[in-house]
C-alpha cells in the first residue's frame, strides 16, 4: 500500500509539470536585456508569461516560432511617447511595427487629467501595447491657474498638491515637466520642487522638458539636478540634446553635469532618440511673454508689442531652434494649410513672394501663430552631440513621437523608426553601440527607471513582452521627406503573450494593460 500511494505521488509531480505552452519561441539568439552577452535558449510561454528557458525543442505548443539567425529581446520601452491620439489609434500601430510593447505618456508637462478616469477609459477600450503614465505640471497647473505668469497663491499651490498626489494614487509613475511651454515656463524652481516631493512620497519620478535646451542649456540642467536634491527624486532629462549651432558640443558640459551628480548620490538619467532634429509647435519661437492668457492676438496689433514679439523671434532663429537657417524650420502638421506639410519656412516664403530672410520668417511665424499654429520640425542639432549622449550609460531610449498613422500629416521620422534606427544605423552600421548594450537602454535599463520588476528582462514568471527581430535587416525607413514608411526587420511582437506582429504582419488585436504605479497586474 505504501508504495503504491508513493508511485501515485511520483505521477501526480509528473502531470503537473506540463510540456505544453501556449508559445514556444526555439533557435533564437536571447539578449535578455541585462546588458549581459546573449545566449542560445527557447522560451516557453504560457498564457501571459514567460514560463520557461532552456531547451523545449521537444515541448509541444499551440504556436511554435523558429527565430533561427534572429535576436529575440525583450519588448522595447519608449520612455517618452505623445499618446494624445490613442483614443482614435488604440492599436499604436507606429509604435508596435517599431517592437515597443512599453509606452511611457504625459510627456512635457502634459499628463491627462483627470488621470484615473481617462486610465479607466483605455481599459475600456483596450491598447495595442502597454501603456503606463506621468502626471503633467502645465496640466494641472492650467487646470487650477490658467496660462498666468504669476506665482501659485497657497490655496491653489495646495490644489496643485492635491492634483499630483491623487494621480500618483491612482496610478501615475511621476510627474512631468514642460518647462520650455505655457504655463510651465512661468513656474518657479520652489513650485516645482513642492509639487515633486509629493511625487516622491509615492516612489514616482520626475521627468522634465528643461526650461532652456539651446543657449540656457547648463543653467537648464542645473535646475533639473537642483529639483532631483530638493526633492528627493530620480530625475530623466528627457529628450536630451544641444540644440541651435551656438550650443554644439555642449553635451560635453550636461554629461559631466550628469556625472558629478551621480557621484554626490543623485539619481539623474536622460532618454534620447536618435535624430539630429527636434519636434514640437511654431510657438516655441515665439517669447512665452507673448502668449500668456491667449492674447497673443492682441499683442500683435500692437506696433511696439509687435516690433518685440518680432525681435525675439528673430533672436530664436538666429541663436535657438531656428539654426540660424530658414531651411531648417520644416512644417510637419498645418490644418490650416496642408500643402505647406513637408516644407520649411524658406519653401513658404517663396511660395508667398516674399525674399527668405530671417525677417520675413519671423513675420510668417506670427502669421501661422494668429491660424492655429503648426506642428513643426527643427533641423538645429549636431550628430556628435546627438552619438555622445547615445553612449552615455545614464541614457535611455524615448521616441517622443506622437502616434501617427499613414496619409496623416508630415511626422518627425521618429514617430516609426526610432527603435530600428539605433539597431541598424547606430548599432550595426556606426557601431555606436554593440547590441547587448542598445537593447539594454532600450528594455531593461527603462523598466529599472519605471520601478517595474516583471517587464524588460527576459526571465521566468515575467510577462512574455518580446520583440524578435532580424539583426542583418532591422532598420528604419521614414525620412524626414518621406515619414509614413514602418521599418523592417521586425518579425515578431508579443504584448503579454499575445502575437501583434506575427512573420512582419501587424495583428488587430489590442492585448496590451494600462500599467499603475504599485498596481502591476
Amino acid at each position: 500500500m505504501k508504495n503504491c500511494l508513493i508511485l501515485l505521488f511520483f505521477l501526480s509531480l509528473i502531470s503537473c509539470k506540463s510540456d505544453k505552452y501556449d508559445l514556444i519561441i526555439i533557435n533564437g539568439t536571447i539578449l535578455d536585456g541585462t546588458g549581459s552577452d546573449s545566449f542560445q535558449a527557447d522560451i516557453g510561454i504560457l498564457d501571459e508569461r514567460i514560463v520557461e528557458i532552456g531547451n523545449l525543442k521537444n515541448a509541444e505548443a499551440k504556436t511554435i516560432i523558429d527565430a533561427s539567425g534572429m535576436v529575440v529581446s525583450p519588448g522595447f520601452i519608449d520612455m517618452h511617447t505623445h499618446l494624445e491620439p490613442i483614443m482614435e489609434m488604440p492599436d499604436a500601430k507606429s509604435l508596435i511595427m517599431q517592437g515597443v510593447t512599453l509606452a511611457l505618456g504625459g510627456p512635457d508637462g502634459g499628463g491627462p487629467w483627470p488621470f484615473g478616469s481617462y486610465l479607466d477609459s483605455l481599459e475600456r477600450l483596450g491598447t495595442g501595447p502597454n501603456l503606463a503614465y506621468l502626471i503633467g505640471h502645465n496640466t494641472i497647473r492650467r487646470e487650477v491657474m490658467g496660462n498666468v505668469d504669476q506665482a501659485p497663491t497657497l490655496s491653489q499651490m495646495d490644489s496643485m498638491k492635491n492634483y499630483v498626489e491623487m494621480a500618483m494614487k491612482e496610478g501615475a509613475f511621476g510627474i512631468s515637466t514642460g518647462l520650455k511651454y505655457l504655463p510651465g515656463t512661468f513656474a518657479k524652481v520652489d513650485e516645482i520642487i513642492s509639487l515633486s516631493k509629493v511625487a516622491s512620497s509615492y516612489q514616482g519620478i520626475y521627468t522634465s522638458h528643461l526650461r532652456e535646451e539651446g543657449l540656457g542649456l547648463i543653467d537648464a540642467v542645473q535646475e533639473a539636478i537642483l529639483i532631483s536634491k530638493e526633492a528627493e527624486i530620480p530625475v530623466v532629462l528627457t529628450h536630451h540634446k544641444a540644440i541651435g549651432v551656438k550650443m554644439w558640443g555642449a553635451s560635453v558640459k550636461t554629461l559631466s553635469l550628469v556625472d558629478s551628480a551621480r557621484k554626490e548620490g543623485l539619481d539623474i538619467m536622460m532618454d534620447q532618440y536618435p535624430y539630429a532634429a527636434s519636434h514640437t509647435g511654431i510657438s516655441v519661437l515665439i517669447p512665452s511673454w507673448a502668449l500668456e492668457g491667449s492674447e497673443f492676438s492682441n499683442r500683435v496689433q500692437d506696433p511696439i508689442l509687435k516690433d518685440s514679439i518680432k525681435s525675439g523671434i528673430i533672436f530664436n532663429i538666429l541663436n535657438d531652434r531656428g539654426g540660424n537657417d530658414l531651411r531648417r524650420i520644416q512644417f510637419s502638421r498645418v490644418s490650416w494649410r496642408k500643402e505647406l506639410e513637408g516644407k520649411t519656412l524658406h519653401d513658404w516664403a517663396i511660395l508667398e513672394g516674399m525674399e527668405p530672410t530671417v525677417e520675413n520668417g519671423a513675420e510668417l511665424v506670427i502669421q501661422a501663430q494668429l491660424n492655429g499654429g503648426t506642428g513643426t520640425i527643427y533641423h538645429a542639432m549636431d550628430d556628435a552631440d546627438v552619438e555622445r549622449i547615445m553612449k552615455h550609460p545614464m541614457t535611455m531610449i524615448g521616441s517622443d513621437g506622437r502616434l501617427s498613422q499613414p496619409g496623416d500629416g508630415h511626422p518627425h521620422p521618429r514617430a516609426y523608426g526610432t527603435f530600428p534606427r539605433i539597431l541598424g544605423y547606430y548599432v550595426r552600421e556606426k557601431n555606436i553601440l554593440d547590441l547587448p548594450t542598445a537593447i539594454h537602454k532600450m528594455t531593461g535599463l527603462s523598466a529599472q527607471r519605471l520601478g517595474i520588476q516583471d517587464r524588460g528582462i527576459i526571465k521566468k514568471g515575467n510577462f512574455a513582452d518580446l520583440t524578435i527581430f532580424d539583426p542583418e535587416k532591422i532598420i528604419d525607413r521614414s525620412t524626414f521627406t518621406d515619414p509614413h514608411q514602418y521599418p523592417t526587420g521586425v518579425q515578431f511582437v508579443l504584448v503579454n503573450g499575445r502575437l501583434i506582429v506575427d512573420q512582419g504582419e501587424f495583428q488587430d488585436i489590442r492585448p496590451g494593460k494600462i500599467l499603475r504605479k504599485n498596481r502591476m497586474d
